[in-house]
């Protein structure tokens, strides 16, 4: 029976390693639990859920051209960041963040789809921006859960040579270890425990999700947001979650934050507890004490009945709104926090335009953050164009 188990539905925890699952002051009554009560649907029946997600209209769940992309350079790659910190969005969940010396890689995803099957399942919607070779050093990969869109068995697998320690919540290790990743270059943490990596000070965090990589939630597996904190820098990372009051803790335990990269895509009416709106990411962003925000989660596959740039276009309305520096780059675009670039909204030329009105304008109504760029997160002004084409 266990040779017709896909190899990546991973492993479950085993001997040590379940000591300490079972040990966790987070896990009651035989399972993990959220810091909340949460549900995974609204409706006892995942049916009206599915029945959204694979029935609804498609036509602007896709963008309509290719997505542009940023494809760095040896010599970009290669480059110190000026500042110390810099974000790269490599699309979806995934992000190369470099900070203060170091190089941390969360939540890679380099495969086409997300499935445990090659020809089934979501497919990606733009290529990766940056080949996984062509990265450079890695000092360490933090992974938040173990869904197939932020742990994924081939990039894994690809990364497993050298020396990458490799970060993931509690019982999560049994997935790596089973694909090959040495158990001494794993680092199981359960919410506010801490680990020093590299020079680095990785904390995972409470999140408000599940894990699963099959037809039922894994009991035995953790999922985390994450804090990376380096000498000068600290930045935070959401993993998958909705929102909740312990944002507003973590910030107080272990904020402010440089920049925030926050799930803002794939929520629906149908899952609120355990995915975010554009909405709830930046009052997130907000509770958290973040100085930039980096919207994560949307893009790359097509995981929720909502449109393909939706929650691009309400990002960028709520952050104006509430006076949030918004650094929205393309897949592969680096971003400093310290002087994020001004806000392109990219996505409008590739998507489907919404029928009736178009596009809603963006009037400059708020200045920056103190301390950052001019420019900084700024709304294009009317009647502008970006330098990617973009009508504002």
């Amino acid at each position: 029976m266990r040779r017709l188990r896909p190899e990546a539905f991973g492993a479950v925890p085993t001997g040590a390693r379940l000591e300490r699952v079972l040990a966790s002051p987070h896990f009651v009554d035989g399972a993990f639990r959220n810091p909340v009560p949460t549900r995974r649907m609204v409706s006892e029946s995942p049916l009206p859920g599915m029945r959204a997600l694979f029935l609804a209209d498609r036509t602007r769940r896709t963008p309509a051209a290719a997505v542009p992309l940023h494809r760095a350079t040896a010599a970009e790659l290669a480059a110190p960041p000026a500042s110390g910190l810099r974000t790269t969005w490599m699309g979806h969940a995934s992000v190369l963040v470099e900070i203060d010396g170091r190089r941390v890689l969360i939540d890679p995803v380099w495969g086409e789809r997300c499935s445990p099957f090659s020809g089934l399942g979501p497919k990606r919607l733009h290529p990766v921006p940056v080949p996984l070779r062509e990265l450079g050093r890695l000092d360490v990969v933090v992974i938040s859960h173990d869904h197939y869109d932020h742990l994924d068995m081939g990039t894994v697998r690809a990364l497993v040579d050298g020396d990458t320690v490799f970060a993931v919540p509690l019982g999560v290790g049994a997935h790596l270890e089973y694909w090959g990743v040495p158990a001494q270059r794993i680092v199981e943490l359960d919410w506010w425990e801490s680990a020093e990596v590299a020079g680095l000070t990785l904390t995972a965090t409470p999140a408000r999700h599940y894990c699963s990589r099959g037809p039922r939630t894994s009991p035995l597996l953790l999922w985390a947001s994450w804090v990376v904190a380096g000498p000068e820098h600290r930045v935070f990372h959401s993993g998958d979650t909705g929102y909740f009051p312990g944002f507003a803790e973590i910030g107080e335990r272990l904020g402010p934050f440089d920049a925030t990269m926050m799930q803002i895509g794939a929520y629906s009416e149908f899952w609120p507890e355990v995915h975010m709106t554009p909405e709830e990411g930046v009052r997130a962003h907000q509770d958290l004490s973040g100085a930039v925000l980096l919207p994560i989660h949307w893009g790359t596959f097509d995981l929720a009945p909502h449109p393909w740039e939706e929650p691009a276009e309400r990002t960028a309305a709520a952050a104006r709104e509430a006076g949030v520096v918004l650094a929205a780059p393309r897949p592969g675009e680096p971003v400093e926090p310290a002087d994020p670039p001004a806000l392109q909204l990219w996505w409008r030329a590739v998507a489907v335009v919404p029928e009736g009105a178009g596009w809603p304008s963006y009037e400059p109504s708020y200045e920056p953050a103190e301390g950052a760029g001019a420019e900084a997160g700024r709304p294009p002004e009317e009647g502008t164009v970006q330098p990617d084409g973009v009508p504002a």
